[in-house]
């Protein structure tokens, strides 16, 4: 039914993965194939592609569902129905930033500050000429094809350029001065395809999967049980994402169960044992769907 295409390159990782935990598994004979499968009957083929030609070709209508990033919708001016944010990236769940950065030592603080004709190396041409325009500054803008970081300041003067963690940018001793926009991985549909209720219906129980996945993420499952005269002591340091779940136990007491934050589980289990529970119990958890 559907005519899926997934990111090649840094995004491919953490997309199969991803696939892989919502229980819709990606097929393919070798990490170089193009070609898969996903063992679904809402799916009907896989392609795997460079995230810069999926808005175009899904805009086209070559794919029903592509996943890429709001980066390159934007770029390429692509009209696609987006289906939603997955918030993941390459290396983290934060979304990338499209920068515009200068030497560390430049006196420019914004945009304005540069002169008309400065030097702009950037993988994002249409972006990036928007943008100067929009902001009022010529600008010489070439193509980069990779490590823009590293031409300023004898090739250019200026970059745009893409960053998660802002580690690459400090490294080659660049400053940001400003951020054209903040881009969290997406999927899009092509229009057609999203005004057919069928395939409508099978791109929301998609997504319903995928978003389970990462809702699960960085969340565990408490379990514990404890005594009626301690019930309320408890309660009262048991995190939970809307209310605990309790249960009667057969022998008097309670059974309570709770989602909470993993970061916080080193805190949170110390501090119901000393508020009288027992039999304390963390678990992984797959998927939450509300």
């Amino acid at each position: 039914m559907l005519r899926v295409v997934l990111p090649k390159g840094s995004l491919e990782k953490a997309t199969l993965e991803l696939f892989e935990a919502a229980d819709l598994p990606v097929n393919r004979s070798s990490s170089v194939d193009y070609q898969a499968t996903i063992d679904d009957p809402r799916i009907e083929s896989v392609r795997i592609l460079r995230p810069q030609e999926i808005p175009t070709y899904v805009a086209e209508g070559l794919f029903d569902v592509g996943i890429t990033g709001r980066d390159w919708v934007e770029e390429t001016s692509s009209v696609v129905q987006s289906l939603g944010e997955l918030k993941y990236s390459k290396n983290t769940s934060n979304p990338i930033r499209m920068v515009v950065a200068v030497a560390g030592d430049s006196p420019a603080e914004s945009v304005q500050d540069l002169p008309n004709g400065v030097r702009v190396q950037t993988e994002y041409l249409e972006l990036t000429r928007r943008y100067f325009e929009a902001k009022g500054v010529e600008a010489n803008i070439r193509l980069s094809y990779g490590a823009t970081e590293a031409k300023i300041p004898d090739i250019a003067d200026c970059v745009v350029e893409i960053t998660e963690t802002g580690r690459a940018l400090k490294a080659a001793g660049l400053k940001v001065i400003d951020v054209i926009l903040t881009s969290y991985t997406e999927v899009i549909a092509n229009p057609a395809a999203y005004a057919d209720p069928e395939k409508r219906k099978a791109m929301e129980q998609v997504m319903t999967l995928l978003n389970g996945v990462l809702d699960a993420r960085g969340r565990v499952m408490l379990k514990l049980n404890v005594a009626a005269e301690h019930k309320d002591a408890v309660l009262a340091v048991l995190p939970s994402m809307k209310s605990p779940t309790i249960n009667d136990l057969s022998g008097g007491g309670f059974a309570i169960e709770s989602v909470v934050e993993k970061k916080t589980v080193n805190l949170v289990i110390p501090a119901l044992r000393e508020a009288g529970a027992t039999d304390l119990v963390e678990m992984q958890i797959s998927k939450i769907v509300p």
